[in-house]
């Protein structure tokens, strides 16, 4: 693939390519568009909008992804929902003060709701995401009917620092060069961190993730945490929100991940006595990637619970 194809590439092209590899009934493309959202400081978050109607359920990422990262998981659901690129991410504004905590995406993603949701809806999110989740279902209970949380924790931050390279997978490039030199050297460096992938399989999520400057070298769609300056906040001052979280809540942990531990798990059913908590097998951090369509139907089953 060349430079001038990868930037032309159609962001909805390869829908068909993820149903067939999942085995998800394709009869026709989804009915999916572009949105943008303005939130305080002059911001814009950009969305992926799926269905004809208002969504049912909201889909929030991980750090360094996008919403594209749910673009399988959408399709398996069947069902309208609106997957956010988080500030910093994907289509969405970068903020001058590089503040991309949960606290401060929760506060854009309250906005977003708000504008496009008449009522509370089910909120997923993975990792970042996740944590996202909890801040915006403990401070604005009134949006988030019910909340999913992915293969993270409050307790993540201390996880996280003993954790190698091949743990971290593809979060290890956000600390990576600024540029490349071409869109197939990006390529690499993204093989290089998922040993086991064959390139190809990893093309369309560096697409997703991908653009190209005006001087022609590539970088990263999301802002680099190594840039100067930024807010960072310990997820541990999040179980304070997961205890006040009222609506039902459900864990889901990748099998192959050690984002979170059992002893999360249990510090979670302390807070959340109601907790629903279920594990992916095959499934590292990523869960949404690695197991799409098992996700789904984990969420599917738990919107339509009584918990």
């Amino acid at each position: 693939m060349t430079d001038d194809e990868a930037a032309a590439y159609d962001e909805f092209g390869m829908l068909k390519v993820y149903a067939d590899y999942e085995g998800i009934p394709w009869e026709h493309p989804p009915e999916v568009e572009r949105r943008s959202y303005a939130v305080a400081g002059g911001q814009r978050v950009s969305a992926l909008a799926w269905g004809r109607t208002g969504p049912e359920l909201v889909l929030l990422h991980g750090a360094g992804q996008n919403a594209h990262s749910w673009d399988s998981t959408a399709m398996a659901l069947d069902r309208p929902v609106l997957a956010i690129d988080l500030p910093g991410h994907g289509h969405s504004d970068w903020r001058d003060d590089r503040d991309y905590s949960p606290q401060a995406n929760a506060r854009a993603v309250a906005e977003v709701l708000t504008q496009a949701v008449p009522t509370g809806v089910g909120v997923v999110g993975m990792s970042l995401g996740g944590l996202t989740g909890i801040h915006l279902a403990a401070r604005w209970p009134q949006l988030v009917e019910r909340a999913v949380i992915v293969d993270v924790s409050p307790g993540v931050g201390t996880r996280a620092g003993s954790m190698s390279n091949e743990q971290r997978g593809a979060a290890v490039l956000m600390a990576g060069p600024p540029t490349y030199a071409s869109f197939e050297e990006m390529l690499k460096a993204a093989g290089a961190v998922s040993p086991g992938r064959d390139l190809e399989t990893l093309r369309p999520g560096v697409l997703h993730n991908a653009k190209r400057l005006e001087d022609g070298t590539w970088a990263w769609r999301y802002d680099r945490p190594g840039r100067e300056g930024g807010i960072r906040r310990d997820p541990a001052l999040l179980w304070d929100d997961f205890a006040a979280i009222s609506g039902p809540v459900m864990l889901v942990r990748g099998a192959r991940s050690v984002f979170v531990h059992d002893d999360d798990e249990a510090k979670m059913r302390e807070l959340q006595p109601g907790l629903r908590a279920e594990s992916i097998e095959g499934a590292g951090h990523s869960v949404q990637s690695d197991r799409p369509v098992v996700l789904a139907t984990l969420i599917a089953d738990f919107v339509a619970s009584n918990r």
